[in-house]
């Protein structure tokens, strides 16, 4: 998506990147590198395969504390990879296919729930958000006659994004880790800043979800968390994804913790308890890697959604850095040639990256920090997700 490293903001998507000599690149980057804590006896292979060598390269003292990932090939068989480890007072292994949190991936989500509303003829694509949400869209810049429900799932709405209100640095992260937000809270930090003109551009904006699952809720008249339940999670048996409920702060089942780095002590501090209420519909959810694969390829199989709606949530705009963004759902150029689809997230504590390819590929790999809270900023997690896909477009089990 972007050439140029930047530090990944709250609830943003990490940069989708073409590296055509990523893996010359990560080996110099990790020279004498020492890992955070081995891999498991139990799970080490004899003659590991690139997928683990280069996870082993993202993690370390400076680095991730802890990587994992499912791979998925285009004949259904996954294999799952860990390195570092999952809990740095304890040593802790990451556990296979834990929980995390997605963060922006939960958009996908939510623009799925939208876009079956869509299909069920109780939202209108190009119809005012004002229509569903009277008097909801205010502030300096807004015309709330021109903003529509696709400007709000394609970042072309030009509202501003709230969590630019919450967080200019790392620092501020910690007065939020306990702090519940409701979303009419999250739309008064977004009133405070400027709005752009409706359909000016793709500008990646966190108020446009919470808008677009405002409006799923007030459609249907049931809570946005039921949704996505309902019509997403128990429909293609996602068994270890879930809706945090209000006020809940730890993750559930076995998950490795997340990390964000003190600013001033410059010491990693565990932020995997946290009040994820203010990513709501734009970055809320917990998941799998295994789950992600599985949600990309019933959605990609047309599981999820009319051939209509895929059709639309398909179709990109630029994203001005070289990306192409649709309907919740990014279109991710490989190096190796031809796209994924996905749509990943960072939060503080977890990064995720994630796609899959029309022909069955799917990876997802998750970080447990996020990039913004690394010392060592060579790391490349984009170039490795983006090998693992294509090493297993040519049907071989690692990179090269």
């Amino acid at each position: 998506m972007t050439t140029t490293r930047h530090r990944p903001h709250p609830l943003t998507a990490p940069p989708r990147r073409r590296r055509v000599a990523v893996l010359a690149a990560l080996a110099t980057a990790s020279a004498g590198l020492a890992l955070a804590g081995p891999v498991p006896a139990a799970r080490a292979q004899a003659h590991p395969d690139a997928v683990q060598q280069d996870l082993h390269r993202l993690v370390g003292a400076d680095r991730f504390p802890g990587a994992l990932a499912a791979v998925r090939d285009r004949h259904g068989r996954t294999r799952h990879y860990t390195a570092g480890v999952g809990d740095l007072r304890t040593g802790a292994e990451v556990p296979v296919n834990g929980r995390v949190r997605i963060g922006s991936g939960s958009k996908m989500f939510t623009a799925v729930v939208v876009l079956q509303l869509v299909g069920e003829g109780k939202v209108g694509l190009d119809t005012a958000v004002e229509t569903y949400l009277p008097g909801v869209l205010r502030g300096a810049g807004v015309d709330p006659a021109a903003i529509t429900v696709r400007h709000l799932l394609q970042h072309t709405s030009g509202l501003p994004d709230y969590t630019e209100r919450m967080f200019t640095g790392v620092a501020d992260y910690f007065p939020y880790q306990h702090r519940y937000l409701e979303p009419r809270e999250l739309l008064d930090l977004a009133r405070a800043v400027d709005a752009g003109p409706a359909g000016g551009g793709f500008a990646y904006s966190n108020t446009n979800f919470v808008l677009a699952g405002l409006i799923a809720q007030r459609v249907t008249g049931r809570p946005l968390s039921e949704l996505v339940t309902t019509r997403i999670i128990d429909r293609i048996g996602l068994r270890d994804t879930y809706v945090p409920e209000v006020g809940e702060q730890g993750i559930r089942g076995r998950h490795p913790k997340g990390y964000v780095r003190e600013p001033v002590s410059d010491e990693l501090r565990d932020f995997t308890e946290m009040d994820s209420g203010w990513g709501w519909a734009a970055g809320q959810l917990v998941s799998t890697p295994q789950d992600v694969n599985t949600f990309l390829r019933a959605l990609l199989t047309g599981k999820l959604l009319g051939p209509a709606q895929l059709g639309q949530m398909r179709t990109t705009v630029d994203m001005g850095d070289g990306g192409r963004y649709g309907l919740g759902l990014m279109e991710i150029p490989l190096s190796c040639g031809g796209v994924a689809w996905g749509h990943g997230g960072v939060i503080p504590g977890y990064s995720v990256h994630n796609g899959a390819t029309d022909e069955g590929r799917a990876v997802t790999v998750a970080l447990t920090t996020t990039g913004g809270s690394l010392k060592d900023q060579t790391v490349d997690p984009d170039g490795v997700f983006d090998a693992a896909l294509c090493a297993h477009r040519a049907g071989s089990g690692g990179l090269r």
